[in-house]
């Protein structure tokens, strides 16, 4: 048994139909709001959050799948395995672009991929992570 937040978020996620977000402190505040807006996600923003911004990389990891959030990182630290086990997580979008206009492009990939679609999952990266990358 977990705690309150564990139990209900995947309840939370099928009821809203919004894919839930957990955007860590380096994601711009413009594609944050770009998810929100445009995406119509359900994104928690660690900058927004006081006690959250300065928060190691793995309370972040372990914060997320608490929430059942998948993270969304510009941190490529989160693809090491060992010190982010997959089977430990809620799944993780690790993005790597040269521009917020390139990082909207592969969330909108994200969000057509993962988060839509008849039977999507509330946690479509449960336990698995990706690497997204766009070369100019």
């Amino acid at each position: 048994m977990g705690n309150l937040a564990s139990e209900l978020g995947p309840y939370v996620a099928r009821v809203s139909g919004r894919p839930r977000i957990y955007a860590d402190a380096n994601i711009p505040s413009g594609v944050v709001g770009f998810m929100r807006t445009r995406l119509h996600w359900d994104v928690l923003f660690v900058i927004e959050h006081e006690d959250l911004r300065r928060a190691p990389d793995i309370h972040h990891y372990r914060l997320a799948r608490q929430l059942a959030r998948t993270l969304v990182t510009l941190d490529r630290d989160y693809v090491d395995n060992r010190r982010f086990p997959p089977e430990e997580g809620a799944g993780v979008i690790v993005l790597s672009a040269p521009d917020e206009r390139w990082l909207q492009k592969l969330l909108m990939r994200a969000d057509r991929e993962l988060f839509r679609g008849d039977g999507a999952p509330a946690l479509p990266l449960e336990h698995r992570k990706v690497h997204w990358h766009i070369d100019e």
